[in-house]
């Protein structure tokens, strides 16, 4: 698989490191070079461009205003490394889906290991977008798809099987995923509701406005709360109706 790359900064000096590294490297091809984020966002409706390196702090308009237009592309958006030198923006970089960020001064070998990143959600995508050639195909595409999810964390692809998860815990911009053997929670940019849906019904449920549980992860049971592990979990108001339908399979 080879991705199209475009490089954009304002620094020539920087701009023709990233293009050198670009072109060192097999499954990346240079399709442009810029020196503003106006002349790559004009470029950009020319060629299909699958990987952007994009410096951040450029006048007129700035890297990460140029990734708000792109993410509001939707599904078929180019992916994004941010190559900076400030670190403040990993919060912002998160928000628009940034596959990757380079603090400069970066070498190779780090220019390198986020191109794999970008390599490998590539190559997962088109996975999930072929058609399966057989029934059997099929069959096995669909069973895989019920034992795992992907979820960005710290700008990489985490495979999480459904069944290590115990429980999830929304925060407002974030969910917090609970894993049996881990001691600390995973932490993803996401809200609870965009994971529910990716979650199948028959494993999961939300029970709180704040909480989704694993079934098969319920040590104990009452009409108002649930436990897994030591924890203790209320069931929200507006999810007692749906709860209690699966409570009257334990009764």
């Amino acid at each position: 698989m080879i991705l199209n790359c475009i490089a954009v900064d304002d620094e020539p000096l920087a701009l023709g490191l990233v293009c050198a590294f670009i072109e060192q490297t097999p499954f990346l091809k240079l399709a442009g070079r810029y020196s503003s984020a106006v002349e790559a966002l004009v470029g950009l409706q020319d060629q299909k461009i699958d990987l952007i390196f994009l410096d951040i702090q450029m006048p007129n308009l700035n890297g990460m205003e140029l990734a708000r237009v792109i993410d509001s592309r939707g599904v078929n958006k180019p992916r994004i490394i941010f190559t900076t030198a400030y670190n403040q923006f990993a919060i912002e970089g998160y928000r628009v889906d940034a596959l990757g960020y380079l603090l400069k001064p970066f070498n190779y070998e780090e220019f390198l290991h986020a191109a794999n990143k970008a390599l490998s959600y590539a190559g997962l995508i088109n996975k999930s977008q072929t058609p399966a050639g057989t029934r059997a195909d099929l069959v096995a595409d669909q069973k895989e798809e019920e034992e795992y999810l992907f979820l960005k964390i710290e700008y990489q692809l985490v495979r999480i099987a459904f069944k290590d998860i115990l429980y999830i815990e929304g925060l407002k911009d974030y969910v917090k995923i609970y894993l049996q053997d881990k001691e600390k929670p995973l932490l993803s940019l996401s809200s609870l509701k965009a994971l529910e849906e990716k979650l199948p019904a028959k494993r999961f449920m939300r029970v709180h406005r704040s909480f989704i549980v694993s079934l098969d992860k319920i040590n104990s049971i009452t009409r108002n709360a649930l436990q897994i592990g030591k924890v203790n979990i209320t069931v929200g108001d507006q999810y007692k109706e749906a709860f209690g339908v699966f409570l009257s399979k334990w009764v």
